[in-house]
């Protein structure tokens, strides 16, 4: 649902720093809108409400990070490489947006069923990255024949996922990105890697 409008995006990238600095709840359209330097009717043109706009955050955000991860293993030979690649930049690109990062790992977690489940849909296509790195793995010998792929993707996006929302709940105090090569290794290690 990629949109090219620059006002949208100016919009989208608005939301991120005024619900990582108050919180979902407490960020009203208004602060938004004020964080855009546009109107507050003007948000009423591209979203329908404030729920619409932290989905269409996630979608264009997650979008962004799936196709640039996309474009960085399809250089890598192996599965191994691949998922080295995809945990240093998930790392990467959220130790580089601190309200990005806010976001994702602790405003993203409403307690609205109705939220989380299109939250969750949105993420599919992320495991699906996953997904294909693990299979590959498996088919070529990398990772153990008898690894449990939707266990192991699990384990994959939990694994990362934890180690930023540590990081960013200690307020960021020491390099993400520095934990990559372990956090690989952990995994590598779990899959009955060679």
């Amino acid at each position: 649902m990629k949109k090219s409008k620059p006002k949208y995006m100016q919009i989208i990238d608005a939301a991120v720093i005024a619900i990582a600095e108050n919180g979902y709840h407490q960020a009203q359209v208004s602060k938004i809108a004020k964080q855009a330097g546009v109107a507050d009717g003007t948000i009423y043109l591209y979203f329908k409400n404030k729920e619409d706009i932290l989905i269409s955050l996630f979608e264009e955000k997650m979008g962004s990070f799936i196709e640039e991860i996309d474009n960085l293993i399809a250089g890598k030979q192996t599965a191994t490489e691949k998922l080295l690649m995809m945990v240093e930049t998930h790392f990467e690109l959220l130790s580089r947006d601190h309200h990005l990062a806010i976001v994702t790992q602790l405003e993203l977690r409403q307690s609205n069923k109705e939220l989380r489940l299109k939250i969750n849909e949105v993420l599919k296509g992320y495991l699906k990255v996953i997904d294909k790195i693990l299979i590959e793995g498996k088919e070529n010998g990398e990772f153990s024949s008898t690894l449990d792929v939707r266990l192991a993707r699990q384990m994959v996006f939990g694994t990362i996922d934890e180690t930023v929302t540590s990081w960013v709940m200690n307020e960021e105090k020491y390099d993400l990105k520095a934990l990559a090569s372990p956090v690989h290794q952990l995994l590598i290690n779990g899959f009955g890697g060679r």
